[in-house]
């Protein structure tokens, strides 16, 4: 067709090829990238850059049969289907403690190693995961991001917020093995756990004398009034 440049000569068909054909390109390596064409992000198979452009849309597809909650990415809503079954397929090799995902194992990994990669940027204090780093800083903002729906009480982490929680559900999840009593929370249960085990970790730095519980120090150095001694926990 006369008067018509290359570009208008061509078919819709066509232009909608080309235009497709952005989404192609190489790398170094000359292996076929897929393009997303939002961000430019490259994936080396179609179904990756698929599964990646629902972010863009917003689209939460793959919905939990329990809770109907909703996800991006279909290993997402295995590994949050977990919390419903109790699975926990990834042990860790040093103290045998299971994992829902493997990210939250290599987290956990960092406890035995001592690898703490996130800095506080505050007070430089590191952290073994990104979460425990951000959890922490609330302490520098004085947030208090989650808010209990009862009693409005606003608390740092969610997880002092679960437990809290616990007050006006009545749950106790924590269970003695040994008299069967419940407690709210683990540190609680930990402590009613030496009335069975006989520990005593608090030591009177004066007569060396152990107590289960740090108040029953407290009241024992008043048999010691002449001297302040400091509260020692035996290691």
């Amino acid at each position: 067709m006369e008067g018509l440049s290359e570009e208008q000569a061509e078919s819709p068909r066509e232009l909608s090829v080309k235009s497709h054909q952005v989404t192609h390109v190489k790398d170094d390596s000359h292996q076929t990238l897929f393009v997303c064409s939002e961000c430019l992000k490259g994936f080396c198979s179609k179904q990756g850059l698929l599964t990646h452009m629902v972010i863009h849309k917003g689209e939460k597809p793959f919905l939990c049969s329990e809770c109907l909650k909703g996800f991006r990415r279909k290993q997402t809503l295995v590994e949050h289907m977990r919390i419903h079954t109790r699975e926990k397929p990834f042990q860790c090799s040093e103290c045998l403690k299971g994992f829902r995902s493997k990210k939250d194992l290599l987290s956990h990994m960092r406890i035995h190693t001592g690898e703490k990669p996130f800095q506080c940027s505050e007070c430089l204090k590191g952290f073994c995961s990104k979460q425990g780093l951000l959890t922490h800083m609330v302490i520098h903002t004085g947030e208090k991001p989650f808010q209990c729906s009862e009693c409005l009480k606003g608390f740092r982490s969610k997880k002092d917020l679960l437990s809290h929680m616990r007050i006006h559900t009545g749950e106790k999840p924590f269970q003695c093995s040994e008299c069967l009593k419940r407690f709210r929370r683990k540190h609680h249960l930990l402590r009613h756990m030496r009335i069975h085990t006989g520990e005593k970790p608090f030591q009177c730095s004066e007569c060396h004398q152990g107590f289960s519980k740090s108040y029953l120090l407290v009241r024992h150095k008043k048999d010691h009034p002449e001297k302040t001694f400091p509260m020692c926990k035996v290691a």
